[in-house]
């Protein structure tokens, strides 16, 4: 056991002399005290650790000491040695051991703060300084020889051992190094491969760890464990040779009964752990923990005992239910315990009566019920006889259970009732009677159980059966009139109808007709359904009462009429309409979000037209890609975090790069599919990977590529800015028109503007809805960039230009700006950020963007509106200071413009106040605005300039409006604006009053 001796853990000291500078600069933080400092002053220690929240804290100081202590040292020729013996490293540890001492040698507390590679140092060198012999294993070790204190350390270090074996084998989440973190890679990769080494040798030992407990639970007499005074007494005392000192003898006391508590409960947690490969180990883990449970109650005050007394209990009653060590006729047994005698008996049906009384009662947790039929379930498949009733029993009790706590009903209920027997169901109403027996039955349980019912009753396909649902007792009491009259006219008409639909279907291509209907009624069941194979079936009988087609029935079924010709040519009439109608209602059930009921519907159309039409089979699998790539899409615009699957990225790979001659292409996969490759940031491959021939004959390929290209190269250097030029022009077209010269009766020569042309790889509608499919932040930064910069030029108004990011990767001129549709682009440019917002309303820059838009066109109230949400989203509403790259002095100006307009003239003297250099002017002629439709006066303590509030007092002394004059008198006279105080303070009163009146401009336009 000795022989892993001291292992040396690698850290960054000048990481911590950082982290600790660090804190200390913080405004109203202590200084950290160093560990230095603690080989300096002796006493200082125990002053530290007593304090509420020492700084560091314990177990950091042993990292600390430990740390300092471990260093290598360099010698003259510049090698690398092992640290020195020295005395401050001597005094170092000791100073760790101290701490542990003064924790009292707490093993959760020091468990939870140290590394194993650590505690695996401090616990060899408390057996250094404990005098425990070297080069003998600990279970050649007779404690009852040793003097107390180093008994003490050989135990302690062997509860720490086994402790430490259990602990490993519970799974633990690896924490991802972030980017701040990937330079400590090595080291927390040195640290891993020690922390291996180190559990490989304690499970090596395990044994001898376990022998040397179950020694220790022999020994009947009080164990001593070092302190801090004990250590110092070590210390001092270096003639001791065997440890026959006053600080071995001496110590905290810890009673005999004390420690084998602690004892049972490790030994007791290692057998549970070995019972996993060796099933007599339960009996003994179970052995251990009823020891340590009589023992905590004879402990009324376990000061040393540091156990979880609910894990213990876990154990307890896992032990108990793996040896089969329950009497269900106890009284003193648990309800777990009652159940697990029962399982063990094998009386299933006793079983199945108490999940039906805890329906009531409901004290059994829903994962230990659903943990029980699951047990059943497994012994079922394994063949053990009888289990199958009983399982759908305890499925029934589980899922009355569900419904009435309003949960989701199991799946394996729903397929119970696919095909329920009479007698499952008398099973089912017999159980829902028994689950409300009880007088104290709350009036949410029963209206849940109502709503069980009612739903039981309309989704049982046999109507004798649905009827004897109807007829219970308990589906009268719980049902109001109304609903039971509602639920009962739907039966009659049920019983009228013939239901074609509870007949099997044997397969998809041979379910046989049936002409018991009319061609009216199973028109409206062709309309209606969404299920393949009734589909089929449907059109069976219809073609045996008719022979004409029927993919014309419903008018709204629309199949893209890039398909249209290849399905038509189909010459199978039956099989013309079952290709067409699947696909249509395959491609409205995707276009509606209903991905489900799509997948079925295009799967069962790919395997009908597999058999004889290659071309068709591709289409299927095209649009089956559409539907998946939708389906990750909406996910995502809903939320979610994941990543596509591999698998459907290399689809939309294949797609892009598929060239099949005659094979029918529709623009709406492909647009889809560069839009889903933008999203997830597949800009290598649209920029590097994809075909030529790709970007040659897909426009949106084309756009996909110079997207991708310009947002991989912002911000770039000037060099990149081809790519980005590239972009520009294909833009500049998409939104330019056609120009054609035309003489006038006058003779002049005018030009006539013809929009949409088709200069451009797309028409600017299919851009726009192109452009509404991605949600990549940066590439939608970039077109609203691009089209910012464009809508300046078109539009050439320098006042109200509108500003966005990365606007100087674009040109800042065109050739031929008579050519571009200047509405176009304006429409374009404000549908851009609105949809955008939609994405991320809290986005500063897009809102900065519609904000100037707004201002552009006059809409002052809108624009400070916004204005305002970007200073407040970056700023967190307000409470830190807004950046002044946020707030620059253009948009403080046009916020002053916004509040001048709308006749507020005292926020726009506040306002005036924010610019880097205070507009005087702007201010004083605000200030002399009488009509003002602000609240005036109730701004003042916003203002902090004094030249400002002294105007205003001269503005009401002249006219003689006295109290607005004292409250300016009351503002100006406040300490903190005093111009003698210290640049500190008057900066610090401004942004008080900045934050202040920020929030209420919030209040006043949010």
């Amino acid at each position: 056991m000795a022989m892993l001796g001291i292992v040396y853990r690698r850290m960054s000291a000048e990481a911590a002399d950082r982290v600790a500078a660090v804190t200390s600069s913080r405004p109203g933080t202590p200084l950290q005290t160093s560990w230095f400092e603690f080989l300096l002053d002796a006493s200082l220690l125990e002053k530290h650790l007593q304090k509420s929240n020492p700084d560091p804290t314990g177990v950091q100081l042993v990292v600390q000491f430990l740390e300092q202590a471990s260093k290598p040292s360099v010698n003259e020729q510049n090698q690398v040695q092992p640290p020195a013996d020295n005395r401050r490293n001597r005094t170092l540890k000791l100073l760790a051991l101290k701490v542990a001492a003064y924790m009292k040698w707490d093993l959760d507390a020091l468990e939870k703060g140290l590394s194993i590679p650590v505690l695996n140092m401090l616990l060899n060198e408390l057996l250094c300084v404990s005098k425990v012999p070297a080069g003998v294993k600990h279970v050649d070790l007779d404690p009852s020889t040793l003097p107390p204190t180093t008994a003490m350390a050989v135990l302690i270090y062997n509860r720490w051992a086994i402790r430490t074996i259990v602990l490993s084998s519970f799974p633990e989440k690896q924490t991802k190094p972030g980017p701040h973190q990937m330079n400590m890679l090595s080291v927390v990769q040195q640290e891993k491969e020690m922390t291996d080494n180190i559990l490989s040798v304690l499970k090596e030992q395990a044994s001898d760890s376990i022998s040397v407990l179950a020694g220790a639970l022999r020994l009947k007499k009080d164990f001593y464990v070092h302190t801090v005074r004990t250590l110092d007494l070590l210390a001092a005392d270096t003639a001791a040779a065997n440890g026959e000192t006053e600080s071995s003898t001496a110590g905290l006391r810890i009673s005999a009964n004390e420690l084998h508590c602690q004892v049972h409960y490790d030994l007791g947690a290692i057998f549970f752990q070995h019972g996993c490969t060796d099933r007599p180990a339960f009996e003994k883990a179970r052995d251990h923990f009823r020891q340590t449970k009589e023992l905590l109650k004879k402990l009324d005050s376990a000061v040393h005992v540091h156990l979880d007394e609910e894990r213990l209990a876990g154990y307890w009653n896992a032990c108990k239910a793996l040896t089969g060590d329950c009497d269900s006729r106890d009284s003193q047994t648990t309800r777990y315990d009652q159940i697990n005698g029962l399982l063990g008996a094998r009386g299933y049906q006793a079983v199945v009566e108490a999940f039906i009384k805890d329906n009531a009662s409901r004290t059994l947790p829903k994962h230990f019920r659903h943990s029980v039929l699951r047990e059943l379930s497994y012994k079922a498949q394994q063949g053990e006889a009888g289990l199958d009733e009983v399982c759908r029993q305890l499925c029934v009790c589980n899922a009355v259970r569900d419904a009435l706590e309003a949960e989701v009903l199991s799946v394996r209920f729903q397929q119970l009732l696919m095909k329920p027997s009479k007698r499952l169901l008398d099973f089912i109403l017999e159980v829902c009677t028994r689950s409300l027996e009880k007088e104290r039955s709350s009036e949410a349980s029963r209206r849940n159980m109502a709503t069980f019912m009612r739903g039981l009753c309309e989704g049982l396909e046999d109507l004798s059966l649905a009827l004897v649902v109807s007829s219970h007792k308990l589906f009268g009491e719980l049902l109001r009139e109304e609903e039971r009259k509602l639920l009962a006219e739907q039966l009659r008409k049920r019983s009228a109808a013939v239901d074609l639909g509870a007949k099997p279907l044997p397969s998809f291509y041979d379910i046989p007709a049936s002409v018991s209907v009319s061609v009216g009624q199973l028109e409206q069941r062709l309309i209606l359904c969404s299920d393949p194979r009734g589909i089929r079936q449907i059109l069976n009988e219809l073609h045996d009462v008719a022979d004409r087609p029927f993919w014309r029935v419903n008018g709204k079924w629309e199949v893209p009429p890039d398909y249209i010709n290849v399905i038509l040519a189909i010459k199978d009439n039956l099989t013309k309409d079952l290709v067409y109608i699947l696909m249509a209602k395959g491609l409205h059930c995707t276009a509606i979000k209903d991905f489900v009921h799509a997948r079925q519907l295009l799967s069962a159309c790919l395997e009908l037209v597999t058999e004889f039409s290659p071309r068709l089979r591709q289409v299927m699998l095209n649009e089956l890609l559409l539907t998946e790539v939708r389906a990750h899409e909406t996910a995502a615009a809903d939320g979610g975090k994941e990543r596509p699957p591999p698998d459907l990225v290399s689809r939309v790979r294949g797609y892009l790069e598929m060239r099949i001659r005659d094979l029918p292409l529709r623009q709406a996969v492909g647009e889809e599919c560069v839009a889903f490759m933008l999203n997830w940031r597949e800009n290598d491959y649209l920029t590097l990977q994809v075909p030529p021939s790709a970007v040659a004959n897909n426009p949106y390929v084309k756009l996909g590529q110079l997207l991708a290209s310009t947002c991989k190269e912002l911000p770039g250097p000037k060099e990149s800015r081809r790519t980005a030029k590239e972009l520009w022009d294909a833009v500049v077209q998409i939104c330019s028109v056609s120009l054609q010269h035309k003489r006038s009766n006058d003779g002049r020569v005018g030009l006539i503007k013809h929009r949409e042309s088709s200069m451009g790889i797309l028409h600017r509608s299919k851009f726009i809805t192109f452009v509404k499919k991605i949600r990549e932040p940066l590439v939608l930064t970039t077109l609203i960039s691009l089209f910012v910069r464009l809508h300046s030029i078109v539009r050439d108004d320098i006042v109200n230009d509108v500003t966005a990011e990365h606007l100087s990767i674009w040109p800042a001129s065109l050739p031929n700006i008579q050519a571009v549709d200047v509405e176009a682009v304006a429409v374009t440019v404000k549908e851009l950020v609105t949809y955008a917002l939609t994405l991320n309303p809290n986005n500063q820059s897009w809102l900065i963007t519609q904000a100037d838009i707004y201002f552009a066109t006059n809409q002052y109230s809108a624009a400070l509106n916004l204005y305002l949400q970007a200073g407040g989203v970056s700023s967190d509403f307000f409470s830190k200071a807004v950046p002044p790259d946020v707030y620059t002095d253009q948009v403080l100006k046009r916020m002053i413009k916004c509040c001048s307009m709308m006749n507020c003239h005292t926020q726009v003297a506040v306002l005036c106040q924010f610019l880097r250099e205070v507009d005087y002017m702007t201010a004083f002629k605000a200030l002399q605005e009488q009509n003002s439709h602000d609240a005036m006066d109730s701004f003042y303590d916003y203002i902090w300039d004094v030249t400002i509030l002294e105007y205003l007092t001269h503005i009401h002394h002249k006219r003689g409006e006295t109290e607005k004059r004292q409250i300016a008198i009351k503002a100006i006279g406040q300490a903190e604006l005093n111009t003698s105080n210290p640049e500190e303070v008057l900066q610090l009163a401004a942004h008080k009053r900045k934050k202040k009146f920020l929030q209420a401009m919030a209040k006043l336009y949010f």
